[in-house]
């Protein structure tokens, strides 16, 4: 993609300001003359930052303003290692409200909406987002946070909510209670906004006929705002992202080269106006590509497609890579197998053992659809899985993201 002059003119000005300041950048910066630097090709000869520079800036090293400009802080929603701490600015807060009720403005909604939000609320960057861009566009905040099933469809009848907004995993398991309790003519539910994990096209099926909805896929990461930089529109082309805040490359994840538009690499992003914590050439990890060309909805906003899955989600059996991506890709024109699956892996007696456990609708034959799993998982990734299925909700549900792959080799 053709960096813009603006573009290119904020990151130079961000670059500098950042060399001059005491902090991550200064040193990350080093003997790079940013004077010098004339083009979209000095650019990419950048330095890239991951998720290992932001961890050893721990607590605050990212910072990049003084402390009495900092209004909030955030963290990442991971588990494991040192967290990553993202200070905000009270203009960073502003920007990305703006952002987020660009969002809801995409898909349609409006102040006369009903907002009901699922996602945590706290460190997390989700649930305070989702509600400062639905008050920045006027419509009505349910702001509920996760978990408490029953609660959250009674306020779902009794305020008649018209917007969902949930991970993927929290939507499917409303659904299925939704479903179960017979409730499908008691909710006003018209749409949902669904983000923070990646899912497969028969699980955005499912939810969409049985709740009656339109769904959006919402795009974001605590690292760069957090929900909100991004958003499918009405005809679910890909991504729409704000350009004017934020810039985006498309990188081979081996060689770290700028892929074309069209190809599929991993996603790299820098903030254009962000003050607290900028980030340059953010190496996300996210498997995507540019999508070219106008959009039908008529936004002037570019596109990234779906996200495919994540390069560190991978993992290697017999010499094979896996993605969910693939797994989802392949139960998707499985006639009796449902969009939810797990796969462990185990290492017994010397061999890697897959077994991949798939829920199936109630008339689908359990032993002939385990063998057309296990025939095309072997012609179409590579490798010899056990195929176990199970009736549909045998598998746990999440309030938050769901894990897939169990990988008990180490």
């Amino acid at each position: 993609m053709k960096m813009k002059q603006e573009q290119f003119n904020l990151i130079k000005a961000q670059l500098k300001s950042l060399k001059s300041s005491d902090g991550f950048y200064s040193k990350k910066l080093e003997g790079i003359d940013i004077d010098a630097m004339m083009s979209q090709e000095d650019f990419e000869n950048l330095p890239f930052t991951w998720k290992g520079d932001l961890r050893e800036a721990y607590p605050l090293g990212l910072q990049a303003v003084p402390d009495e400009a900092i209004v909030r802080i955030h963290s990442s929603s991971g588990t494991t290692g040192t967290p990553v701490i993202i200070p905000y600015t009270r203009q960073d807060v502003e920007d990305w409200a703006i952002m987020f009720a660009r969002c809801y403005d995409t898909a349609g909604l409006t102040n006369l909406d009903r907002v009901q939000i699922t996602p945590g609320y706290g460190l997390w960057t989700a649930g305070i987002g989702f509600q400062a861009g639905a008050e920045r566009l006027g419509a009505m905040v349910i702001p509920m946070g996760p978990g408490n099933t029953d609660k959250q469809l009674r306020m779902m009848q009794d305020l008649k909510s018209t917007v969902l907004c949930a991970t993927s995993s929290y939507a499917l398991l409303l659904t299925e209670e939704i479903t179960k309790r017979g409730l499908k003519d008691q909710i006003f539910l018209k749409k949902g906004i669904i983000g923070s994990e990646r899912w497969g096209e028969k699980m955005r099926r499912r939810i969409a006929s049985e709740l009656g909805v339109m769904l959006y896929d919402i795009y974001g990461l605590t690292e760069i705002y957090g929900p909100g930089i991004g958003i499918s529109c009405d005809f679910e082309t890909g991504i729409h992202f704000w350009d004017d805040y934020l810039y985006f490359e498309i990188i081979d994840p081996h060689t770290g080269r700028v892929l074309p538009d069209g190809e599929v690499g991993e996603l790299v992003i820098t903030t254009l106006k962000k003050e607290g914590a900028p980030l340059i050439r953010y190496r996300t990890h996210d498997l995507t590509r540019m999508v070219p060309g106008e959009c039908p909805c008529g936004s002037s906003y570019p596109r990234i497609g779906t996200i495919l899955g994540r390069t560190d989600d991978m993992v290697k059996v017999k010499g094979v890579n896996i993605f969910p991506s693939q797994i989802d890709e392949l139960l998707k024109g499985i006639d009796g197998a449902s969009s939810e699956y797990q796969v462990m892996i185990d290492h017994m007696n010397g061999k890697d053992i897959v077994t991949l456990f798939v829920e199936k609708e109630a008339d689908a034959d359990s032993e002939q659809l385990a063998i057309i799993i296990e025939h095309l998982f072997k012609t179409r990734i590579g490798i010899t899985v056990i195929v176990k299925p199970v009736g549909i909700g045998d598998l746990p549900r999440s309030e938050k993201k769901s894990t897939r792959i169990y990988d008990n080799r180490y």
